[in-house]
């Protein structure tokens, strides 16, 4: 697609933001947080939206070359149209598109791209190829193809741990959590739980600790270096993503079947808080400045921003139909959602800058 094709749109929300008293007390799982009240200080939030392509799934930005990465791709297998995506994320235009390789020269199928990560320590990129039972990594100075790395059954996320030179991803169709090395693509570790479908991933780059969004049980899978076995933690109905406060204390689930953030404390293995965020929550990220957490929400086409401490929401934003995934970084949040909008059938990507 031609970057002239993308055409920013922008709305600027003046919200109050929202407070109440942090009790740290464990909450039921079976049944959500009431909604939250209203306070009086001003915050406004600058949505900037672009189109970009159809079957949008995932952005990860790389701090390393201020670009945005974003895959997409359409349809069931065989899978023949799928893009890595390489977006300013200041004009929110595409600047270079990148086609997978073909896998089937008779169908025209291609290893087609859905979860992302940035690996700026070595200047790549790592994708899912879910439906290939693989990752990729490309290079994020020309975009080529530099591996395909086989062995995942279902692979949906995919996080980077640059210090360990580690990625990691979730094989939701064995209960798998596998991590490979950064530079040589070789699987180093490996941790099934049988009947487990992980989903989401996030990692404690300090301590090494993995977690992972349980989606068949509605739990939390913790992985701690040099422990025998993984622990869990039961967060709400249907636990499908999971991120981490800046202090690494603190975990977050998006629960797609409750429509709601889990707010989990680590060290108790408790649940603390769950919150309403809209119906569908796919997907969750921390703003390491604020703490504050954006929960993107497929079924109600919004992102919710919550104070977690509080366990209140700030503000719901509409980030188009079919909401599908946000990334944070330095306090801006990047949406996609697969809207189809348009004679074209194009999916949006949302830009998300809080200030007051």
């Amino acid at each position: 697609m031609s970057p002239d094709r993308s055409v920013m749109r922008r709305r600027v929300l003046l919200v109050a933001a929202v407070s109440a008293t942090c009790v740290l007390v464990p909450v039921s799982t079976a049944t959500a947080a009431a909604p939250a009240s209203v306070h009086t200080r001003p915050e406004q939030h600058t949505v900037d939206s672009a189109e970009l392509a159809p079957g949008l799934y995932q952005s990860a930005y790389s701090a390393r070359n201020n670009s945005l990465w974003v895959t997409s791709a359409v349809g069931f297998p065989p899978v023949t149209q799928s893009q890595l995506l390489k977006v300013d994320p200041r004009s929110l235009k595409v600047t270079a598109a990148f086609e997978p390789p073909v896998t089937d020269a008779a169908t025209g199928a291609r290893e087609a791209v859905y979860g992302v990560a940035v690996d700026d320590e070595h200047n790549t990129v790592w994708t899912t190829n879910t439906v290939d039972n693989s990752l990729a990594v490309y290079s994020q100075r020309t975009g080529r193809h530099l591996a395909t790395v086989p062995g995942v059954k279902h692979p949906r996320d995919v996080f980077v741990d640059a210090r360990r030179n580690l990625v990691w991803t979730s094989g939701l169709e064995d209960g798998s959590i596998v991590a490979f090395d950064t530079r040589t693509h070789q699987e180093k570790k490996r941790i099934t739980v049988p009947g487990a479908a992980p989903a989401g991933l996030a990692v404690d780059t300090h301590t090494g600790t993995v977690l992972a969004a349980d989606l068949a049980n509605s739990r939390l899978i913790v992985i701690r270096p040099g422990a025998g076995t993984p622990t869990f933690v039961t967060v709400g109905q249907g636990a499908i993503d999971v991120a981490l406060s800046p202090d690494g204390t603190t975990a977050y689930t998006a629960n797609q079947g409750a429509g709601s953030v889990s707010v989990v404390d680590l060290r108790a293995g408790v649940v603390r808080k769950e919150i309403p965020t809209g119906a569908g929550s796919l997907a969750v990220a921390t703003d390491d400045r604020t703490g504050h957490v954006f929960v993107a929400n497929r079924g109600s086409g919004t992102t919710t921003v919550v104070d977690p401490c509080k366990g209140t929401v700030i503000v719901d934003l509409p980030t188009g139909a079919n909401t599908n995934h946000v990334a944070l970084h330095r306090g801006t949040a990047y949406v996609v959602d697969k809207a189809a909008a348009g004679a074209a059938a194009l999916d949006s990507i949302h830009r998300i800058r809080t200030t007051g």
